[in-house]
C-alpha cells in the first residue's frame, strides 16, 4: 500500500482534481479487474480506448482515475489525474507503485524480427547454468528463477511487467533476459524500465499489419536503443544491413558482432551438421548443440552480452556448449526406427523460414528430401503469405500448405493468397491441406527413408485459434504421433 502522490512523483500531471493524499493498493488499465484502492489508467489502444470504460472502472470500485481527458462528469468522491500521455504514465506509475524493481537487477533486453527468444533464453540457461538467479520474459515463457509460467504475450502490459520484475526481485533475481517487442516498444508497455543494455539481432518485413511500413518498422525498432543511457551497452548485429541504423543515436556503449566482418564480438563457423556447430569465438574453438547459421548468430549474441556484462570468457563457452536453446525452435525429432527426421520450428516469416530451410538444404545429404509444412496465421501481415508460399516451394522437394492460426479469418481464404505467390513449376511442388493435422500427417506418409519434414509457424504453441476460440493443437504432439505410423 501506497500514497498516491508517492507513485506520481515521476509523472507530468496536466491537472489533478481531488485528494493526493490516499491509499493505493492496485493499478490496472483493464475496467473488469478495476476494484476498490486502484488506480484505473485509461490507455488509448489500438484496438480500444480506454477512456471509454472510466464509468466502468469507478462502478467497480475505483476511486483513481489516471487519463488523458477529464470525463464531463466527475463524481465528488474520484480522484482525477490528467496526463499528456497515459500509455508512458503507466510505465513510470507502476514503475513507482513496484519500488523500481529493474534498478536492483540488470535487466537486458533483446529486440528485432528473429531470434528473441532463443537468444533470450540462451541468456536465462548460460547465467543460471553460471551460478546465478535470473529471470526470463519471453513469448513462450516466463521464467522467476526455477518457477515457470506461461507466457501470453512476447512483452507483457507495462503493469503486468513491473509486477513481474518486481517479483523477480523479491526472489533473488540479479539477472533478467526479455524479449522486447515493436509492439511493446511502440504501445511503451517497457515505459520505466532500466536497462543494462540491449541487443539487436536482424530485421526483416515483419508486422506491417501494425506498423504500416517497414521504415516504421525499423524507426520503432531504432527508438529502443536510442532511449538507452550512457552507462548501458547496445550490441548489434554488424551483418544486418540494419545493424548499424540501430546505433546511430544511442547514448550506450556501441557493441557489434559478426560472422562476416569486423566486429566486437568475431566468429567464424567451422562446421555446421545436423549434430551441432563447431565455432571460432573470439579465437576459441567451441562446439555447440545447436544447428545452423541462423543459430551461430544468436550464440554470438549470448556470448557478447556475457562478456560485456563481465564474465569470464571461457566459462562462457564451456556453459553455452551444452545448452539447447527455445522449445519449438528448430526442435528436431526421429521416427522410432531414425530414418525420418522432423522438425518443429516456429518460422512464421518469410526470412526466418528461408533461414531454416537453407539450413535443412545445407546439412542434408544426398537424396534426402525435404517436406515443408507451412501456414500463415489470420488476422495479421497479409503481405507476407504469397512470399511464404514461395519459400516453401522454392526451397523445398514437396511444400504442404495448411492453415496456422486462422483466427476469424476464413483459412481457404489464406490459402487462396499464399498459392497466389507461386508460379508453374512451384504450383507442381506444392499440396494444399486445409487441416493442419492432416497436413503433418500427410508430411510424414510421403516420406521416403532419410527424408526431412519441416514443420513450420507455430513451434512452441499448444493451441490453433479458429474463430475467436483456441483449440489445443501442438506440433510436435502430432509428428509423434504420424511417425507412430510409420513403417519406412
Amino acid at each position: 500500500m501506497q500514497l498516491l502522490k508517492d507513485i506520481l512523483k515521476d509523472v507530468a500531471t496536466l491537472q489533478v482534481r481531488g485528494n493526493m493524499s490516499v491509499n493505493v493498493d492496485a493499478l490496472t488499465i483493464d475496467s473488469r479487474i478495476a476494484k476498490e484502492g486502484s488506480v484505473f489508467i485509461a490507455v488509448r489502444g489500438s484496438a480500444t480506448n480506454g477512456h471509454n470504460y472510466i464509468a466502468k472502472a469507478i462502478e467497480q470500485g475505483a476511486a483513481i482515475i489516471v487519463c488523458e481527458m477529464l470525463p464531463a462528469e466527475m463524481k465528488e468522491s474520484v480522484t482525477y489525474i490528467q496526463v499528456k500521455d497515459s500509455a508512458k504514465a503507466v510505465g513510470q506509475i507502476a514503475n513507482a507503485f513496484y519500488d523500481y524493481p529493474s534498478e536492483k537487477m540488470k535487466v537486458v533486453g533483446i529486440t528485432g524480427t528473429n531470434g528473441k527468444t532463443t537468444t533470450a533464453t540462451l541468456l536465462y540457461q548460460l547465467f543460471e547454468g553460471m551460478g546465478y538467479t535470473c529471470g526470463l520474459i519471453s513469448t513462450v515463457q516466463n521464467h522467476i528463477h526455477q518457477e515457470v509460467e506461461t507466457a501470453t504475450h512476447t512483452t507483457p502490459d507495462a503493469v503486468s511487467v513491473h509486477s513481474l520484475l518486481a517479483r523477480m526481485a523479491a526472489a533473488g533475481c540479479t539477472h533478467v533476459f526479455m524479449e522486447v517487442s515493436s509492439h511493446a516498444i511502440h504501445q511503451k508497455r517497457i515505459e520505466g524500465i532500466s536497462f543494462a543494455g540491449g541487443v539487436f539481432t536482424n530485421i526483416t518485413h515483419d508486422h506491417l499489419d501494425y506498423h504500416k511500413t517497414f521504415d516504421e518498422y525499423i524507426r520503432v525498432k531504432k527508438s529502443f536503443f536510442d532511449a538507452l543511457s550512457a552507462n548501458t551497452f547496445a550490441l548489434t548485429n554488424a551483418d544486418d544491413k540494419r545493424g548499424m541504423v540501430m546505433l546511430q543515436n544511442t547514448r550506450a556503449d556501441k557493441k557489434t558482432y559478426s560472422l562476416k566482418v569486423p566486429a566486437t564480438i568475431k566468429g567464424k563457423v567451422l562446421e555446421n551438421n545436423l549434430t551441432g556447430l563447431v565455432m571460432n569465438v573470439d579465437n576459441h574453438e567451441a562446439h555447440f548443440r545447436m544447428i545452423g547459421t541462423f543459430n551461430a548468430y544468436n550464440l554470438l549474441a549470448v556470448y557478447g552480452v556475457a562478456t560485456l556484462l563481465g564474465e569470464d570468457k571461457m566459462q562462457v563457452l564451456s556453459v553455452l556448449s551444452n545448452l539447447h536453446g527455445a522449445p519449438g525452435r528448430f526442435e528436431t525429432y526421429m521416427s522410432p526406427n531414425d530414418k525420418v527426421l522432423g522438425i518443429v520450428d516456429y518460422a512464421h516469416t518469410p526470412d526466418a523460414l528461408l533461414n531454416v530451410l537453407a539450413t535443412i538444404n545445407q546439412l542434408r545429404t544426398n537424396g534426402q528430401q525435404i517436406i515443408s509444412v507451412v501456414g500463415c496465421g489470420g488476422d495479421r501481415d497479409k503481405t507476407k503469405r504469397p512470399i511464404m508460399a514461395q519459400v516453401a516451394s522454392e526451397h523445398s522437394d514437396k511444400a504442404i500448405l495448411t492453415s496456422d492460426n486462422p483466427r476469424s479469418e476464413d483459412p481457404e481464404e489464406i490459402l487462396n493468397e499464399m498459392e497466389a505467390g507461386l508460379n508453374l513449376t512451384q504450383k507442381r511442388k506444392a499440396l494444399r491441406i486445409t487441416d493442419r493435422r492432416e497436413a503433418i500427417k500427410t508430411a510424414c506418409a510421403l516420406a521416403q527413408q532419410d527424408d526431412i519434414i519441416l514443420v513450420a509457424g507455430k513451434g512452441h504453441e499448444t493451441y490453433q485459434e479458429i474463430k475467436g476460440v483456441k483449440h489445443h493443437f501442438d506440433d510436435r504432439e502430432i509428428l509423434a504421433e504420424a511417425f507412430k505410423t510409420l513403417n519406412k
